[in-house]
């Protein structure tokens, strides 16, 4: 009878994490968006940094060669 319990114990807590899960995916589904937004700004802000510090190196390149 122990084993029951401890079973059905079990499978309540299961639904119950199952539920909490279910309520929160439009919470992370949002997340994952902004995230995903985040990090398209980063490598764009990161990629024009690099850019131009591109520039400037073969600018002084140019500089001190003339």
């Amino acid at each position: 009878m122990r084993a029951f319990f401890v079973g059905l114990l079990f499978l309540a807590a299961v639904a119950v994490l199952s539920g909490i899960g279910l309520l929160l995916l439009p919470l992370f589904l949002a997340m994952v968006l902004f995230l995903r937004i985040i990090i398209g700004f980063l490598f764009l802000a990161g990629a024009i940094w690099l850019l131009g510090k591109f520039i400037l190196f073969i600018w002084e390149k140019i500089i001190r060669s003339s």
